[in-house]
């Protein structure tokens, strides 16, 4: 029998998937293109981020991208010139087939860190808005250009006035201009600013850490924080999402190793 040699594609994936214990690692792998987010790259970013939610395993997800110049630029803008010049019909973010991947990687349930390798823009800045957390370097720049190209940019203007204040936020929005590493960690953009080549390293010693603790109690907090930045004191006190830690097994394995100095081993029940 003839055995077959593994494609380029094989071996050079869109986006290539890693675990490093209970730490999911995707990484954008488009650098010919500067990680732009072609239509089969965001159709797998989108599977591997569901099946993340239903796999135990997986405590923390981190969004990278290869190479040193782009974490991702966005969409891809050939791609979307060669479906305008066959006539295929443009659809706008909210009225499209499938699922919107800014929304699903806003809703995932586990917590999730956008290693910033290099700048995000467009479509990939949006990317890195959805995550929880972001780090990156002072060589980085962020920013949404859509207006200079006549798009809308409808994910980062409703999140960025939500992360940063409204006049700024609105004056990126509005001009298309880019910030750098330095000021989006000044802003709060950005949870950590390392040296370039540190932004791997530090995102998953970030993500270890949360790894570490009752995978119940991270996906508890995380839902009643976010989900509570819209309610009423008292409503938002009273939110019940998900499995509750304080019924858990883990609390009493987490008292118990306290006590006795030791590691916890969670159980996620």
């Amino acid at each position: 029998m003839t055995e077959t040699s593994p494609t380029p594609a094989e071996l050079d994936p869109e986006l290539r998937v890693e675990s490093v214990g209970f730490v999911r690692i995707l990484t954008l792998n488009r650098p010919e293109r500067r990680n732009a987010l072609s239509e089969s790259l965001k159709y797998k970013i989108i599977h591997e981020f569901l099946s993340a939610q239903e796999d135990d395993s997986v405590r923390v997800i981190v969004l990278t991208g290869t190479g040193d110049s782009a974490f991702c630029s966005g969409a891809d803008l050939k791609d979307m010139r060669q479906s305008d010049d066959q006539g295929i019909q443009f659809r706008s973010p909210m009225n499209r087939f499938e699922r919107n991947i800014f929304e699903v990687v806003l809703e995932s349930k586990k917590p999730t860190i956008a290693a910033l390798n290099g700048s995000a823009v467009a479509g990939g800045f949006e990317l890195a808005l959805a995550c929880d957390l972001r780090v990156s370097h002072d060589k980085a720049l962020f920013g949404l250009p859509e207006t200079k190209i006549g798009m809308g940019a409808n994910f980062g203007s409703v999140l960025l006035p939500r992360l940063i204040p409204i006049t700024k936020a609105l004056e990126m929005l509005m001009t298309g201009e880019y910030i750098d590493g330095t000021e989006a960690k000044h802003l709060g953009l950005l949870n950590q600013l390392v040296d370039q080549g540190d932004v791997m390293p530090s995102a998953m010693k970030l993500a270890q850490t949360i790894a570490d603790n009752a995978p119940i109690s991270v996906r508890r907090v995380k839902a009643v924080a976010l989900k509570g930045l819209n309610l009423p004191v008292h409503e938002a006190l009273r939110q019940d999402p998900g499995a509750n830690p304080y019924l858990s097994e883990d609390r009493k394995e987490g008292i118990k190793a306290r006590l006795e100095k030791r590691k916890p081993v969670w159980q996620n029940r």
